[in-house]
């Protein structure tokens, strides 16, 4: 389906909405098996997702017509699956730049791909790649994002709404376009060879950036500085002991 809101050369201009989905992933995944190829770009846009879900099987809840829940596929052959983590950049600096105009510098990313504003979560991504040799064949790309919700249930933890924050409506089309716009751009400059690019602006816009902060890794809770985000995407954190390379499953966040 095509419309015109969206102004990119290829991501969005596929649309497809649905009424109620258990997952905009699972719903891309089970049409990519089914059906002829669809082209690179499509998004998958779901009124209500029941079934939504975050890093490490977290579930995603959302309440029906308030928020953003949708999918995009991208095709990214050209990217070494060694350099998987540049599409996680991607879409975060994506999402980042569309919401950004709205909600200024208290606006980043928390690794490795949530949308924070303050200390509370505006939204999540869970990217799905699916490979073919040393080639990404795709990519199924989640996006939920708190948009017109106005009261979340106590299971969703530090949640917030754009309109918990600036007491609005939005139109959730123009967002998603703006949206789309933006990760498109990166996505682009990505293809065009631009990874210091990507990864600098990345790292900028980082949550606790070069802040002493608590963690807990091992069982441990400890004061570290977040200093860098290696190229495949271990996060590097400074601590009395020297500097730390953690992955996803190994490093907890203490912002409650």
């Amino acid at each position: 389906m095509q419309n015109n809101i969206f102004s990119g050369l290829f991501v969005g201009q596929n649309l497809v909405t649905i009424k109620e989905v258990d997952s905009t992933n699972t719903f891309l995944k089970t049409l990519l098996s089914n059906s002829k190829p669809l082209p690179e770009g499509t998004v998958i846009m779901a009124e209500s997702q029941y079934a939504g879900r975050g890093q490490q099987q977290n579930k995603w809840h959302s309440e029906p017509g308030k928020n953003l829940t949708f999918s995009i596929l991208l095709t990214p052959t050209f990217l070494p699956v060694l350099n998987q983590f540049d599409l996680t950049r991607v879409v975060s600096l994506g999402v980042f730049d569309a919401l950004q105009p709205y909600l200024g510098d208290k606006l980043k990313i928390k690794w490795p791909n949530d949308i924070y504003y303050e200390d509370r979560k505006l939204g999540g991504i869970l990217i799905e790649t699916h490979l073919q040799g040393s080639q990404i064949k795709n990519a199924i790309i989640g996006i939920g994002l708190n948009i017109n919700q106005e009261s979340f249930l106590p299971g969703a933890g530090n949640a917030i709404s754009l309109k918990q924050i600036l007491h609005r409506d939005y139109d959730l089309r123009t967002i998603l376009s703006e949206i789309c716009g933006h990760i498109e751009a990166y996505y682009l400059n990505l293809k065009a060879g631009k990874f210091l690019f990507v990864r600098d602006t990345y790292l900028s816009r980082l949550y606790w950036l070069n802040q002493q902060k608590r963690f807990k890794a091992n069982d441990a809770v400890f004061e570290g500085i977040i200093r860098n985000v290696k190229d495949e995407g271990l996060l590097v954190v400074e601590d009395n002991n020297g500097q730390q390379e953690f992955s996803l499953k190994q490093i907890e966040f203490l912002n409650k």
